[in-house]
């Protein structure tokens, strides 16, 4: 009898969990941590006499392999192989070098972004000599597919049902996780087009129980709750509308509501943390039929506080430069509409997430690798929307360390590092074509006089490769910063008793001289 093994979320049924001999199933993961939690649990999901195999890609199996030592195959083998195509190319060859692979359960468990070189032709040929070798000797292949740019093989693997069993995502979402399967089929059927929601819990990867929909009444679907302001002096346009003159009044509100629409009124930058606590509370315990709109009647909104407001459960922001009359349309637009995006429970997550970087200026070469790294594995922000990475080498004659005394940047999220005769900037939600913008307000001479040349990256994988690469270099070419600081602010201060005390100004009247005096 064939064996069948399962996918180490337990709780799935098995239409969505079993994977028998004689196919290839591909996860893709949008981070790593979850891609080894995962497969460390799919393997404590088999029985204790399942042939099972693990190859790690760009590093070492032993590290990351943690057995359970009640649950499990008694026996696991361990492979490890290098980063590149060639390694893929070569992967049967070289397990039948080792093992038998008959009714064996292989897991592979990809580098970060390893597809992104490599074509959609390439990617399809080695998928179907995969399968063709898992039908010829009746095992099992896992693919773990780990990278922040999963959508580009899922677009293109989802019609590949002929030379793929399954195909599902992994998405973190904050505080939960949506496992979404394009397709699954097994010894139980086929199942499409499933998304179900799925916890990290110290019991492992469990599935979260959500209760049926209540239908809710519909007495208040007409209902409007606004800001008096957003009529801007205009009365009520029906019976339909109530006005408010606080969001506190209107929040109080809308707590009973129930498919209303709900509009806040944004005037100043320091409301957005009120604001956005006061959307996520409704959007949590009103449900999805509520519409909330917040209206902008002066240019406060930054494009972090946009997606905060929207990630806390917003349906619609309209923008200050909109007319009352563009603005009654947009709010007619949403009527009828559900609100589909999961919002977590904890606003802090949104909050820390949403506006991840709280870095400024001058940081340690790994300092800005670990937090750029951190920041392209951020699935709540939008892809390709986090900001600009740029490259800039000093014109001859000059060194990175003195181009750095120039370099001042004044925004959050904005930092600097050296290294090699280079400065690295990264410009957090910085657009492309706003990059010379941004430049010329960092450096106060033209960027042209003070750098010979420069490379961009924008794109979430371009970034994430690049930083692979920086993360990779020896530590002995990291570079310090001239400690300009520190001498300045030694010469301003004076030694008294061994201790630098600091220098206090001592008022000087001159005094006008007479004639007689300037005559000597």
């Amino acid at each position: 009898m064939e064996p069948i093994f399962s996918v180490g979320i337990r709780s799935l049924w098995d239409e969505l969990r079993h994977m028998p001999a004689g196919g290839v199933w591909w996860l893709n993961i949008d981070r790593r941590e979850d891609a080894i939690t995962l497969l460390n649990q799919t393997i404590a999901s088999q029985n204790s006499h399942a042939k099972t195999a693990i190859i790690t890609m760009g590093a070492q199996a032993k590290d990351i392999v943690k057995l359970d030592g009640d649950h499990g195959p008694k026996k696991v083998n361990l492979f490890n192989m290098p980063n590149s195509q060639n390694s893929l190319n070569f992967l049967r060859r070289d397990l039948m070098c080792n093992i038998n692979p008959e009714n064996y359960f292989f897991i592979l468990l990809g580098a970060d972004n390893v597809w992104e070189n490599i074509s959609a032709e390439e990617l399809c040929k080695w998928l179907l000599n995969i399968s063709k070798w898992t039908q010829r000797y009746k095992c099992t292949f896992l693919f773990l597919n780990v990278g922040n740019n999963s959508d580009k093989q899922r677009s293109l693997l989802v019609s590949e049902h002929r030379i793929l069993n399954g195909l599902a995502s992994l998405r973190y979402q904050g505080d939960i996780h949506h496992y979404d399967i394009a397709f699954w089929c097994n010894e139980k059927g086929v199942s499409a087009r499933q998304q179900l929601d799925v916890r990290w819990t110290n019991n492992g990867w469990q599935r979260v129980e959500t209760t049926e929909t209540v239908v809710q009444p519909r007495s208040d679907e007409k209902q409007i709750l606004s800001h008096i302001a957003v009529l801007e002096g205009a009365p009520p346009f029906s019976e339909y509308w109530q006005t408010f003159d606080t969001n506190e009044a209107l929040f109080q509100a809308a707590r009973t509501a129930q498919v209303a629409t709900v509009i806040f009124l944004l005037s100043q930058n320091n409301q957005i943390d009120s604001l956005a606590r006061q959307i996520h509370a409704l959007r949590r315990q009103r449900g999805s039929a509520l519409k909330i709109i917040v209206r902008e009647n002066t240019a406060s909104l930054r494009t972090t506080d946009e997606r905060l407001l929207l990630g806390c459960g917003a349906t619609l922001v309209i923008s200050w430069n909109a007319p009352l009359s563009r603005s009654l349309m947009m709010i007619e637009s949403v009527q009828g509409t559900q609100f589909s995006r999961h919002v977590p429970e904890d606003i802090n997550i949104l909050i820390d997430q949403m506006q991840p970087l709280k870095l400024r200026g001058y940081q340690p070469w790994d300092v800005f690798c670990r937090a750029i790294s951190s920041l392209m594995d951020n699935a709540l922000l939008p892809q390709d929307g986090k900001g600009v990475m740029v490259a800039l080498r000093p014109v001859p004659g000059y060194r990175s360390e003195q181009a750095l005394t120039l370099c001042h940047t004044n925004r959050l999220g904005d930092i600097v590092t050296l290294s090699d005769n280079r400065v690295v900037l990264f410009l957090s939600f910085c657009r492309i074509n706003d990059l010379d913008t941004a430049l010329r307000h960092i450096f106060p001479l033209p960027v042209g006089d003070i750098f010979s040349n420069r490379m961009v990256w924008y794109e979430d994988s371009q970034i994430a490769a690049e930083i692979v690469q920086m993360q990779a270099m020896n530590p002995e070419k990291w570079v310090k910063p001239l400690a300009v600081s520190v001498e300045i602010s030694e010469a301003r201060n004076v030694k008294r008793g061994g201790e630098i005390v600091r220098r206090v100004p001592v008022p000087v009247t001159l005094l006008k001289a007479s004639k007689g005096e300037r005559a000597q």
